[in-house]
């Protein structure tokens, strides 16, 4: 089931063309993640200084379909893959409100070890979002 977040865009969301520059759009992808975490009551403070594991983003990209400008009501819907023990992608459609597809991003996630920056598994509560959000 994918989860939903919306969000308007902003005016320091956008560049000197008046479309959204394409960091910040990642970055909004980011915040729909950290709100899909909190919504399955993953406390994000314990989450992103966990001194046991770190999941990084090892892989990002995006592609573009309709100019995004200041003022969009946006939704973004993410949707979780599994692929390893230790290893997770995330697919993101960012719309408009009126439905029409703007872009698709897409991350990778992996599980390490933050002292050794092995590959480690994920913990159970990341691997029971994983499951609620699943593609």
């Amino acid at each position: 089931m994918s989860y939903q977040y919306h969000r308007v865009v902003r005016f320091a969301d956008t560049d000197a063309a008046g479309v959204v520059y394409f960091a910040n759009l990642l970055s909004m992808c980011h915040e729909a993640y950290e709100a899909s975490l909190t919504a399955s009551n993953i406390h994000l403070p314990s989450f992103f200084s966990n001194a046991q594991t770190a999941i990084p983003i090892v892989h990002a990209d995006i592609d573009y379909f309709h100019p995004l400008c200041c003022g969009d009501r946006l939704i973004i819907s993410l949707q979780t893959k599994p692929e390893t023990p230790e290893k997770f992608h995330i697919h993101y459609q960012i719309s408009l409100e009126n439905e029409k597809i703007a872009a698709k991003a897409h991350t990778i996630h992996l599980g390490i070890d933050p002292a050794t920056r092995s590959k480690q598994a994920l913990s159970p509560e990341v691997t029971a979002w994983l499951q609620a959000h699943r593609h």
